[in-house]
């Protein structure tokens, strides 16, 4: 199996030299788009409509789930990173810590999964997939990750996202009204702009 991943990882991994324009679009899939999806969500929490609140909340908790699982994985499993090793070619910098499963393919898929497992917002939840498959290829094309660090990416976000359905009726009857009380007592205290940060949405 490692033979096989370090076959793929070669088939995908860039260049010593690669053409500017593709670097270009790895490094912003790599680092830039796990950023603007974190403010996205931030935004439809602020701006969206009020029942999507516990959509979100359910997808944050298998996004806890899912890091704390990685997390184990890392603490109990070292799997080193190519160049580590010495293969392929690095293109970004990273911390040599164990690379399996990726953290940044698990928050992609992780949202995206929830969302199609809730039946709400479906296009953006299979955009969310599509960009993960983006970052996914980025960070091996960059020498960081290995295929099957990937596929362990898909894995644990399918079973975090599946972990959270059974709790359901706690994470919209329980957890969301909670958090929603205290995002906005946090918005009212600090006076912050009506405009800005509506509470009184449909």
């Amino acid at each position: 199996m490692e033979a096989l991943n370090q076959h793929l990882f070669l088939l995908l991994n860039a260049p010593p030299d690669p053409p500017a324009g593709l670097l270009m679009l790895a490094r912003f899939l790599a680092d830039d788009v796990v950023v603007l999806v974190a403010a996205l969500v931030a935004a439809l929490w602020v701006w969206g409509r009020q029942d999507g609140r516990a959509v979100l909340v359910g997808a944050g908790c298998a996004l806890l789930t899912a890091a704390l699982v990685n997390s184990a994985i890392g603490a109990l499993w070292h799997h080193p990173r190519p160049f580590v090793i010495g293969l392929g070619h690095q293109l970004i910098p990273h911390a040599a810590d164990s690379s399996f499963p990726s953290d940044h393919a698990t928050f992609m898929w992780t949202i995206g999964i929830s969302l199609l497992l809730r039946g709400s917002w479906q296009r953006l939840g299979w955009g969310m997939m599509a960009f993960g498959m983006g970052v996914a290829w980025s960070r091996i094309y960059l020498g960081v990750y290995f295929p099957l660090d990937m596929a362990g990416a898909l894995l644990v976000s399918a079973t975090a996202s599946l972990l959270v359905i059974p709790a359901r009726p706690i994470v919209d009857g329980v957890l969301t009204p909670a958090i929603v009380r205290l995002y906005e007592g946090a918005v009212r205290l600090l006076h912050l702009p009506a405009a800005l940060f509506p509470l009184d949405r449909k």
